[in-house]
């Protein structure tokens, strides 16, 4: 029996990879062949609450306090932490798995094909990337990574031009049991008993990012409704975080009777669609008061509410900058709606004939800093598309919707794509770990001798990330003038090398790695020479380390009198 190490988003968080991880462990739960711990990012490692799970669970947050707080003092290092980075090697050695699954964004693995079990045990990474030019550290992973999955066909695509030819598409998982088009007579009562008969709903449902593109669709809406009075636009969404909802139906003169949401009680669970007039309403159900909020990640609907939200849409839009893949998008799908998607990123895989969708056409900008391409939905596109929806014939409308949910199922069902992933897996060997070492010291040991090659030499330790390497760069020439016959060793991750190793005053940029954590280690002591003479450690701002030694011979730059 195999062990699987599922690294993602908690299993019962609403988010996109909460569901898919979710759908992913129920179905391998069920063939019975493998041991599987779930080792989830927002949770503490030890959470007593992670064991009401059908199987193992644990939590990639550090419990050491001081650990947390040293965290908290460096935001690159807590960020990685909060992907498990501080945890990860601890839950390798703690349950021994045959094979690693990373679920998430590329970011939350950085450096792990580095690491000393990366190569000893079946590794596989299944990420959403939503740009293009690809992000550098997916190109990074790639070649270090033999199984390398993303969920949208246009990262495939463009990973192959890239010369990453085994990068393969494997696309994200959905319930499709839970959401289905319910008959048209439930669908009118629904209707009905929020007070929205006789009324043309276009749909949205998303997490209020903003990368969704909620001015797009209000212009959009805003002009279609000319054509049809009776529109309304019904946002699923949390009106507290993103964009400001409220201020943009303001400004863009946009009477807030035609735009709809969702609560939801977080005391009794009971939901209701209606124009949105403030987070904190008392609910009509329960009679608790301020229970009621817009649906968010930690208080929201279940599936049966969600499929009921779906069909009381006659239309479904999903205009965004990008995506890994937008799972709103195909629950929609499933309950028979036409869906319009803006065509870029993975809304390629989802507004064709193919799928019962309609595409969206967008203008492009650059996002600042990354230089990814980004899409802006034209508003006169999404205009137009609603159109020609609310204009089509009723038959052709339900052989598009008809044809999106079969699409969906062939697809993206966790039927299909659970089938694929049990077949990657029983395709890796399992590990025997009484001939395999998963410890650091199993022949990872660096050999100083071997790189420092200078009579004279510091090494400056800044594994990153990019704004403390930028940073030590920019101090280089000057830190050169203090030490003027000392060679300069900078030890960093490699993501990084680009960032400094064009410097003049740099005698050697090289791979960073948790041994040289240690200063002794690097400038030795008692009667063991270092091959350094000093080693400074910038991005240590506590005492863990005794990162102040430097054998008493580092210098003052001001002269004090």
């Amino acid at each position: 029996m195999k062990t699987i190490l599922y690294h993602s988003n908690n299993s019962k968080a609403f988010t996109g990879f909460g569901k898919h991880c979710k759908n992913i462990l129920k179905y391998l739960q069920k063939t019975g062949k493998y041991k599987i711990i779930e080792f989830c990012n927002g949770s503490t490692w030890g959470d007593p609450n992670l064991k009401m799970k059908p199987w193992t669970c644990q939590g990639s947050l550090p419990n050491n306090p001081a650990l947390v707080q040293e965290l908290n003092q460096n935001p690159e290092r807590a960020r990685a932490a909060g992907y498990g980075g501080e945890m990860i090697d601890e839950a390798i050695k703690t349950y021994k798995p045959d094979v690693y699954m990373g679920v998430e964004d590329i970011w939350a693995f950085n450096g792990f094909w580095d690491r000393f079990w990366w190569n000893k045990i079946n590794h596989m990474i299944w990420t959403t990337l939503d740009s293009q030019p690809i992000l550098p550290l997916a190109l990074e992973a790639a070649p270090k990574t033999k199984n390398f999955y993303t969920w949208a066909s246009f990262a495939e695509r463009d990973m192959a031009k890239a010369g990453h030819d085994h990068v393969k598409t494997l696309h994200g998982s959905i319930e499709t049991s839970d959401f289905y088009r319910l008959p048209d007579n439930q669908r009118a009562n629904l209707k009905k008993a929020f007070g929205l008969e006789d009324t043309y709903i276009v749909g949205f449902v998303f997490r209020n990012q903003l990368r969704k593109s909620v001015p797009n669709i209000l212009d959009g809406f805003k002009l279609f409704k000319k054509d049809c009075p009776k529109a309304k636009l019904l946002l699923h969404t949390s009106w507290s975080e993103g964009w400001d909802i409220a201020r943009l139906l303001k400004e863009k003169d946009i009477n807030n009777s035609d735009i709809l949401t969702t609560y939801y009680c977080s005391s009794c669970g009971h939901f209701l669609v209606a124009n949105f007039a403030g987070e904190k309403q008392n609910c009509p159900s329960c009679g608790v008061k301020e229970s009621m909020s817009t649906s968010n990640i930690q208080h929201g609907v279940n599936e049966y509410q969600l499929n009921h939200i779906y069909n009381l849409m006659d239309v479904y839009c999903h205009p965004f900058t990008s995506g890994g893949m937008e799972i709103p998008i195909f629950e929609a799908k499933l309950t028979e709606l036409v869906t319009l998607v803006t065509n870029y990123s993975c809304g390629e895989d989802s507004c064709t004939v193919e799928s019962g969708g309609l595409p969206l056409e967008w203008a492009e900008y650059r996002e600042p800093g990354t230089q990814f391409i980004k899409a802006s939905t034209y508003a006169s596109s999404i205009a137009k598309q609603l159109k020609k929806v609310w204009q089509m014939k009723p038959e052709k409308r339900k052989a598009m919707g008809e044809k999106a949910r079969q699409f969906t199922i062939d697809n993206y069902s966790v039927e299909v794509v659970g089938k694929k992933v049990e077949e990657i897996i029983d395709e890796m060997p399992s590990i025997d770990f009484d001939s395999v070492e998963i410890t650091p010291e199993d022949g990872q040991t660096i050999n100083l001798a071997d790189i420092v090659d200078t009579e004279k030499s510091i090494a400056i330790v800044i594994p990153g990330g990019m704004n403390d390497v930028l940073w030590v760069n920019s101090l280089i020439e000057n830190f050169k003038k203090l030490y003027k016959n000392y060679s300069l060793y900078v030890f960093t991750n490699p993501q990084y090398f680009d960032y400094i190793e064009d410097n003049p005053d740099v005698y050697k940029v090289l791979p960073y790695s948790p041994q040289i954590d240690n200063p002794l280690f690097l400038e030795g002591y008692g009667t063991i020479k270092g091959a350094f003479d000093m080693a400074f450690f910038p991005h240590h701002g506590t005492q863990r380390n005794l990162n102040y030694i430097h054998n008493r011979i580092d210098k003052t730059e001001f002269a004090l009198r």
